[in-house]
């Protein structure tokens, strides 16, 4: 699937100075959400480098990653390849 914007991500805090904190699920995988330009509309909604971006891939595997943003304008975003949080339960 494509990025869409009546999904985009949620700022879940942003701290008086420096990087804010984003939620972002999707059926998608962090490899397709990673890619420059995924978030067309990043820039607009206040993503900036160095924030951080936590992702969900909502299908059955439920994998989530931390990404930091690496560069942000007004063309798009580009994150970082991540970090996988979690993902292995083995009871």
């Amino acid at each position: 699937m494509a990025y869409a914007t009546t999904n985009p991500p949620v700022l879940i805090t942003q701290g008086i100075a420096g990087f804010r904190i984003w939620k972002y699920e999707s059926v998608d995988a962090a490899t397709l959400v990673r890619v420059a330009g995924y978030f067309t509309n990043g820039w607009q909604l206040g993503m900036r480098a160095n924030d951080i971006v936590f992702v969900t891939d909502t299908d059955s595997s439920n994998a989530t990653t931390i990404h930091t943003v690496n560069s942000a304008s007004s063309s798009g975003v580009d994150l970082t390849d991540g970090l996988a949080v979690g993902t292995t339960d083995t009871d």
